[in-house]
């Protein structure tokens, strides 16, 4: 059970509910969710010390087309989410904070000058790789 994060978050998507598209995730990318919100997002959260909103989380392929995500986007497969502290100013400083803890990000991205901020996980090896964007 998530301390602070739950499937729905990362399911729910405004643009899918508008184009009538089922935007439900298979049994994998549901257990990459869930260890997605175990281990990267709530000791984030823990970390941060202040409430963090998900903008965007797992994508069904049309949905992630429909966005203009990338074909190999980890939101596909549920390992990644987009979430914002609030303002830009505060995702360049949660940004900074990630990039220096000790959270197994696989991959950081500080999205639009700092509109929101991209982290995704995986299990064997993440890179632990950080992009400004």
């Amino acid at each position: 059970m998530s301390k602070y994060f739950t499937i729905y978050e990362l399911t729910r998507s405004d643009t899918a509910l508008r184009h009538g598209i089922k935007n439900i995730p298979s049994q994998i990318a549901t257990l990459r969710l869930k260890q997605l919100i175990e281990i990267v997002l709530d000791p984030l959260r823990e970390l941060w010390g202040a409430p963090i909103t998900i903008t965007s989380g797992y994508r069904s392929p049309k949905l992630n087309s429909l966005v203009g995500g990338v074909k190999n986007s980890q939101h596909i497969t549920g390992n990644a989410a987009d979430l914002t502290a609030g303002s830009v100013n505060e995702n360049k400083r949660l940004f900074e904070l990630i990039r220096h803890s000790d959270i197994p990000f696989d991959q950081l991205i500080l999205e639009k000058g700092g509109k929101w901020i991209h982290i995704s996980y995986r299990r064997h090896q993440p890179r632990k790789q950080t992009l400004k964007l």
